[in-house]
């Protein structure tokens, strides 16, 4: 009986950690959306990101990349038709790549 107890305790202990979220999931903002003047103004000033890349999505929204080269954080962001920003993802180790788009029948 003890054996039992023991392995669900530590299958419960198991699934409690597994539900914990990675800390990039929590970070840098702590509500997923805001006013986008808010949320810029946020990721520059707690993380010195600043918009490295920007696109229309298929929603009409617009998608931007911030970036830190010196702390490494970097967050993704998409501003809806509606003005509303959210976060899209954020995590560490931000490396800035500028390579050359291989064209097909290119030897790479």
């Amino acid at each position: 009986m003890q054996k039992i107890l023991f392995a669900l305790s530590l299958g419960f202990g198991g699934a409690v950690l597994a539900l914990q979220p990675a800390p990039a999931q929590t970070t840098p903002i702590a509500a997923n959306c805001g006013q986008r003047t808010q949320v810029v103004e946020r990721l520059s000033e707690k993380y010195g990101e600043t918009r490295q890349s920007m696109g229309l999505a298929q929603n009409n929204g617009v998608l931007e990349v911030f970036a830190s080269a010196e702390s490494g954080t970097w967050t993704i962001v998409i501003t809806l038709p509606s003005g509303m920003t959210c976060l899209v993802a954020a995590g560490d180790a931000w490396e800035a790549v500028d390579e050359e788009a291989v064209v097909s029948g290119d030897k790479a």
